[in-house]
């Protein structure tokens, strides 16, 4: 297998195919994430049906390509007439029947796409695992598709004769920085860590976008070719991404676009103040599905009992800091953008992200992966923390995140502000707790009589790898 990083998913692979019994497996995640390709790739495309839905294709077409695609096996199909889900799934068991192999693998890939309006797919899926799969101990049902929403809608959530059907469900994430690190080096790309960091702040750790990159090329030409050149190849991706999604994506949009404007976040009633909406399920629906998708995460600062959300999906911030007002057409964009405030502004938001997503790194680097820790932010008036680890042997880190060009430097300014910080959270926590400054820095930090005076741990970004 030609796999990089997947561990957990490959187990529970390897766990399905020595199973006694038939399995039933939901791989859902974004757009672009790799989902077809771990599939693909762990079964060696030995499949005993595979089909893919048609995007924006009729029901029709969606049951001539599921005929054509199994009569390519089995021409005994050929002369069968295949008019709804439910003949098509009867056939495909006739079909299963007559194989020989020890584990018969099917793939339904992109299976929101053969859910076409009025077409009773759902009930013909439920019918074909409940009579006829689930009975037998050979059955691996897979199914996939990139719209995370519509899966969890339909399958997870299903009221009807899938209820609890499924015996695997495989969340694909986007790539942590060491396994971008690992697919870079196979497409032989060996950029130190910090330009892995922030080609990962850019594109996030989507297998797909990296795929793109251009070894011969600098990640600031890169950038420029894949989204400032002429016809640039991710011109329209953005577009593209929540269409492929969501139906109305424009509304989704409109959410996530309110989202880029506040690094923190904001609550749902705020959000609803900031897009002149009344309250209802159709909007709660909708921050779910975005949540579902990985586009945005809900949390809860320290004693507010609403919940925040925000935007941290890497590409969606990129380009709502960037591209959407339009593009310069001017050699070597990127270049002269870095040399803008509004670059380094990106960065340091960015960086914070960055960091977040990699809170099991952070904690293997203090040491304390086998303790019991809470992690929240803490947004009051007298301070704002980003990041707080509350640990079960009676310390907290009051965590620090600072992107900079060259070593970070704690000014007087900067270390009354990190007194504050931590007035602020004692007075929070009001129990006797040891609180530990930590600063996660991108080249480190100058050592000067603050630095000595205030932080207890300071790492550089090469901790998240």
């Amino acid at each position: 297998m030609n796999i990089i990083g997947r561990k957990t998913e490959i187990n529970e692979l390897n766990r399905i195919m020595e199973s006694a019994s038939s399995e039933f497996v939901m791989v859902y995640g974004r757009r672009r994430v790799g989902k077809t390709f771990l599939i693909r790739e762990y079964f060696a495309n030995r499949f005993s049906f595979y089909a893919t839905g048609i995007a924006q294709g009729t029901l029709q077409e969606q049951l001539m390509n599921f005929k054509l695609t199994l009569s390519a096996t089995d021409t005994s199909i050929d002369n069968t007439n295949i008019r709804n889900w439910f003949e098509a799934f009867e056939a495909l068991a006739r079909h299963l029947e007559k194989s020989k192999e020890r584990k018969k693998i099917i793939f339904l890939d992109e299976l929101p796409w053969m859910d076409t309006p009025r077409s009773n797919f759902i009930k013909a899926l439920e019918h074909f695992w409940n009579t006829w799969a689930s009975a037998r101990n050979d059955i691996i049902l897979i199914v996939c598709g990139s719209a995370a929403s519509w899966m969890v809608k339909n399958i997870v959530k299903n009221h009807g004769g899938l209820h609890n059907r499924l015996t695997c469900k495989i969340k694909l994430n986007p790539f942590t920085l060491a396994e971008c690190k690992e697919y870079l080096h196979s497409l032989g790309i060996r950029w130190e860590n910090r330009m892995i960091a922030e080609c990962y702040m850019v594109l996030g750790g989507i297998p797909y976008y990296l795929k793109m990159l251009d070894k011969r090329l600098s990640l600031a030409q890169n950038i420029d070719r894949l989204f400032f050149a002429d016809s640039a190849l991710f011109e329209d991706e953005f577009s593209n991404l929540y269409a492929s999604l969501f139906k109305n994506s424009a509304e989704y949009v409109r959410i996530v676009e309110v989202l880029a404007k506040k690094k923190s976040g904001y609550t749902r009633d705020e959000m609803l103040t900031q897009l002149k909406l009344n309250d209802g399920g159709s909007f709660t629906r909708r921050l779910e599905e975005l949540e579902q998708c990985g586009f945005i995460r809900k949390y809860h600062s320290a004693g507010d009992v609403s919940a925040i959300y925000q935007l941290i999906d890497f590409y969606s911030l990129f380009y709502f800091q960037f591209l959407k007002k339009g593009k310069s057409y001017d050699t070597d964009t990127w270049m002269h953008l870095t040399e803008t405030p509004a670059y380094h502004n990106w960065c340091g938001l960015s960086f914070e992200k960055l960091c977040l997503v990699h809170l099991p790194q952070i904690k293997q680097a203090l040491g304390i992966s086998g303790i019991r820790t809470n992690s929240y932010a803490y947004y009051g008036k007298e301070a704002q923390i980003d990041l707080v680890i509350e640990r079960g042997d009676n310390v907290i880190n009051l965590c620090e995140m600072k992107y900079t060009e060259d070593e970070f430097v704690i000014t007087k300014a900067y270390a009354d502000k990190l007194h504050q910080k931590q007035a602020a959270l004692r007075k929070y926590i009001k129990r006797k707790k040891s609180i530990q400054m930590t600063l996660i820095s991108a080249n480190g930090v100058k050592r000067n009589e603050y630095f000595y005076n205030l932080i207890q741990q300071d790492f550089t970004l090469d901790i998240l790898f």
